[in-house]
């Protein structure tokens, strides 16, 4: 599998139902898509996979979007993708890549830690606040932001 991952420009289009796998919020990704890069990740010139990087403060960066169509999950995918947000961090002189997900996201915890993430706290109820519809994902109701940090070298 040949799988190329690069930066999609607002004329290619944004790949919507890839972004709103990861956050059910149009409303919200296209807030943020407007601040930050969104790559893709493509196979045969499909994009099957997609994360969005912003810049939040001086010399740090958010990863607030990742998702993997669902034919392609289980495959590698999502780890490249967010080891290719810390490079592309890294180039950018960044010194700390963030990220948050929910508190149901087990596998997304699972991946973030493997790849060096911490976790450094806990925005209670973030998504109840932020969302109107509930969100349940693994049995699980989504309600809080579980927020994790990466310091580079």
């Amino acid at each position: 599998m040949e799988l190329e991952i690069r930066k999609i420009t607002q004329a290619e289009g944004f790949p919507f139902d890839l972004l709103l796998l990861a956050d059910p919020s149009r409303e919200i990704v296209e807030e943020y898509i407007k601040r930050g890069d969104c790559y893709g990740a493509y196979l045969n010139d499909e994009v099957i996979g997609e994360y969005v990087l912003i810049r939040t403060r001086p010399e740090t960066v958010e990863i607030v979007n990742v998702a993997v169509h669902e034919d392609h999950q289980g495959k590698g995918i999502g780890k490249r993708l967010v080891l290719h947000a810390i490079e592309s961090a890294k180039r950018d002189n960044m010194k700390t890549v963030e990220i948050g997900t929910g508190n149901s996201g087990v596998q997304q915890l699972a991946l973030y830690q493997k790849c060096g993430f911490r976790i450094v706290g806990v925005d209670p109820d973030f998504f109840v606040r932020h969302y109107d519809e509930e969100i349940y994902e693994n049995g699980i109701q989504c309600r809080d932001m579980v927020r994790l940090r990466l310091e580079l070298p």
